[in-house]
């Protein structure tokens, strides 16, 4: 069985335009519940697509995908020739980790359930 995609997120330089952007050019609401810097996008597409966010950081936009066992993805992607950049991390509400693939392609993966 395949791990799906469940969240996408957008860096840049300032999140408060791209949220006014993504807002106006899509009809997205963008909220940050915690004031934590990390708009949570909501498409309003009707059931259909993921949500995601928006933050600051180096211009990229990140897909993440859901898996059970972050440890052990992370070991599959290394020997499939991918590279771990950020490991395991708990973050209260979200326990994730990224990796690069072998084309430098940073991908977000979260554990199930969260």
């Amino acid at each position: 069985m395949g791990n799906p995609v469940v969240h996408f997120e957008i860096y840049g330089s300032n999140p408060t335009a791209l949220n006014e952007f993504y807002a106006k050019a899509f009809g997205w609401e963008i909220h940050d519940p915690e004031n934590m810097g990390y708009g949570m996008v909501h498409t309003n597409a009707q059931e259909k697509g993921i949500g995601g966010g928006i933050t600051q950081g180096a211009s990229r936009v990140n897909i993440v995908i859901e898996v059970p066992d972050l440890e052990a993805k992370l070991a599959e992607i290394e020997q499939a020739g991918g590279k771990t950049v950020t490991p395991v991390t708990d973050m209260g509400m979200v326990v994730f980790a990224e990796f690069a693939d072998p084309e430098g392609n940073v991908i977000g993966i979260v554990k199930s359930g969260e």
